[in-house]
């Protein structure tokens, strides 16, 4: 490789620097704990009451108790379920109908005014309907879930398709390839990007449905152990139910980030 090339290989495509595994690590590092150490020290400093805002340690104190009873186990195990199955049902929705608007515009035609209807509609709006429908028990809540985060895919899938280079298209069909081919190797490929990114946004999505579901009708979840903490002013649970869930969050993201490497192996070479 020439020296060229080498400096263009370690910088992106506005010019920055691009960073290795080891500084990023660092830097990561360093933004948290330089969070914690603000954290605690404006809770050392009196300015705001300790019931309003608890040190890391007192947070760090729940975090153990909940762990020697097990309830912290038992409200993670619920939330997460929940934002798994909503999510997966989310998925293996909005991608198939994605790509059938995406390929036709008879498809797209119809189903796009439906769905820019539907798409303001904030899940928490229909938490009471789906209540009245299915009750409190689980399948609400997955519901309710899956509903937020197939907004978000469907709309990075259609975007995906109108990315497609026409030039792409007609290089393969000058090629001999047939139809199916040029939807499999170009067209699909072309979309997969905006599909990971979209599955991305759909899980922070269905975070944000969670909490609000269990917050109005549940007895276990993260959501819950929030709302609960609220009655007996224990706001040292309550940050530790916000940190279980940008906790869970950071780990389900990163798994769609290492999804996302390996599936795009192509698209990095």
């Amino acid at each position: 490789m020439s020296p060229s090339s080498a400096a263009r290989a370690r910088t992106d495509a506005l010019g920055a620097r691009v960073l290795g595994p080891r500084q990023r690590a660092l830097l990561a590092a360093a933004s948290i704990a330089g969070a914690i150490l603000l954290w605690s020290a404006l809770s050392s400093a009196g300015w705001i009451d300790r019931v309003l805002l608890p040190s890391p340690l007192e947070v760090l104190d729940s975090l153990f108790a909940a762990l020697r009873d097990g309830s912290l186990v038992r409200h993670v195990n619920a939330s997460l379920l929940r934002v798994l199955e909503g999510f997966a049902l989310a998925l293996v929705s909005a991608v198939p109908v994605g790509v059938a608007m995406g390929v036709s515009p008879i498809v797209r035609g119809t189903l796009d005014p439906l769905l820019e209807l539907l798409r303001p509609i904030p899940p928490i709006a229909l938490i009471p309907l789906a209540i009245l429908w299915f009750g409190i028990e689980e399948l609400s809540k997955v519901l309710i879930i899956a509903y937020g985060a197939f907004f978000p895919i469907l709309l990075n899938t259609l975007a995906g398709f109108r990315e497609v280079d026409p030039v792409h298209v007609r290089a393969a069909q000058a090629l001999g390839a047939r139809r199916h081919h040029v939807f499999r190797d170009v067209v699909l490929r072309s979309a997969f990007p905006f599909i990971v990114v979209g599955a991305r946004v759909g899980m922070g999505m269905a975070f944000i449905v969670l909490v609000a579901a269990e917050l109005i009708a549940s007895s276990a979840g993260l959501g819950f152990l929030i709302t609960d903490a609220r009655y007996s002013f224990r706001t040292d649970q309550m940050f530790l139910g916000m940190a279980m869930i940008g906790i869970l969050g950071l780990v389900l993201n990163k798994a769609l980030l290492e999804a996302e490497r390996r599936l795009l192996k192509w698209k990095t070479a």
